[in-house]
């Protein structure tokens, strides 16, 4: 990029703190400011990292500021991120993009009109591991995908956050909250679906809180399906199945995805990170692993250990890089639109019980290069 790009954060929640850490890392962004419905939480997440708090009209009204995050509840995504456009800023929103296929195709209709750009997470395959994998899957490493598994299973979140029922109504759900990172890492590997069947239900009618805040020891009630099961069928005629649920206390599914193809088998990372190790087969030979700490984006740099590679904020410095270029953002509205249609789609699959036809499509993101990489990291 060559030009540095003034960012607003609004949302002062426990994901703002990543994206003013990991701002630094795209010298073409600058968090300049943040806002918050509460505007002491603001206050003390613009005092934390030295910006500016200002109120949510504020920020759009900020003559300096090109670019808005909205970081969110769910139930707010689309209301804010149109609010972003008709202010004449770039919008880049937390998943899940909105809470129903038309409000996603407005957005992406509103951002084509005004000529901005419109983004989503997550950005995590375009870390070392997705696109690691995407170059083994490009190259033929396992062939034609035939099939493939989907596995994101625990008891939740009331465990470790202090505020956890939005995650457990509509626009949570392991589905929608969890989902996006796992459909995006298949649109980037496979392309896009075309049909899909579930079946869903929901486990527990109300969850403990036991995570340390105010809420601990009290219940909030569940109005959205914790457990799923779903059969996604892509325009290339492969079938992934994915089971997704909250309503797990312990499993045997190590490897979160994999891929069977014509020639062999892959081992995909958890696609809720930027790394991770990447292993194929040859035919029915042992899986090779491969290392993508060296790959760009893939070298850890997050937690206390700095084990885990983090790289919050590339989808949205591709995104103002794809303005300069005049190019589709990786992580654009238009694969966050399709994402919310397969998710959308697979509730409605679970209710009809029939198998439903999604109603948009995408092409693949175009592979993150060592150049590509080198431009958004380059020092200005």
């Amino acid at each position: 990029m060559s030009t540095i790009h003034k960012i607003g954060l609004i949302g002062a929640g426990n994901i703002s703190q990543a994206y003013l850490k990991l701002a630094p890392l795209f010298p073409g962004t600058k968090i300049v400011a943040v806002a918050d419905i509460a505007p002491e939480a603001a206050k003390k997440r613009a005092d934390e990292f030295g910006v500016r708090a200002l109120t949510v009209d504020e920020l759009l009204k900020d003559e300096e500021i090109d670019t808005v995050i909205n970081l969110t509840i769910p139930s707010a995504h689309y209301e804010i991120s149109h609010a972003i456009l008709s202010a004449g800023k770039h919008a880049y929103s937390e998943k899940p993009f909105a809470l129903s296929v038309e409000d996603g195709k407005k957005l992406v209709a509103e951002a084509d009109a005004r000529g901005l750009k419109l983004g989503s997470a997550p950005d995590t395959f375009l870390g070392g591991g997705g696109q690691t994998a995407r170059k083994l899957l490009d190259e033929g490493a396992i062939g034609r995908i035939v099939s493939g598994t989907m596995h994101v299973m625990s008891h939740g979140m009331e465990h470790w956050h202090p505020n956890p029922g939005f995650f457990f109504q509509p626009g949570g759900g392991p589905i929608l909250d969890l989902g996006p990172y796992y459909i995006a890492a298949m649109v980037n590997l496979i392309g896009p679906v075309t049909h899909v069947a579930a079946f869903a239900s929901k486990g527990f009618e109300e969850r403990l809180v036991t995570a340390e805040g105010p809420l601990k020891g009290k219940t909030v009630p569940v109005g959205t399906p914790t457990t799923i099961n779903a059969v996604l069928e892509f325009k290339t005629g492969a079938q992934v199945t994915l089971a997704a649920s909250w309503d797990v206390w312990k499993h045997g599914h190590v490897n979160p995805i994999e891929l069977y193809g014509t020639e062999g088998s892959m081992l995909v990372p958890d696609p809720n990170f930027f790394g991770g190790t990447v292993q194929y087969s040859e035919r029915s030979g042992d899986y090779i692993p491969v290392d993508t700490s060296t790959a760009p984006f893939g070298k850890g740099n997050w937690g206390a250990d700095q084990g885990h590679a983090n790289y919050r904020m590339l989808g949205v410095a591709d995104m103002l890089d794809a303005a300069e270029q005049g190019r589709e953002a990786r992580c654009s509205g238009r694969v966050a639109l399709h994402a919310l249609d397969v998710m959308v789609s697979i509730l409605d699959a679970a209710v009809s019980r029939n198998v439903v036809t999604l109603s948009t499509t995408v092409e693949r993101p175009a592979p993150l290069t060592a150049a590509d990489a080198e431009r958004l990291t380059a020092a200005r």
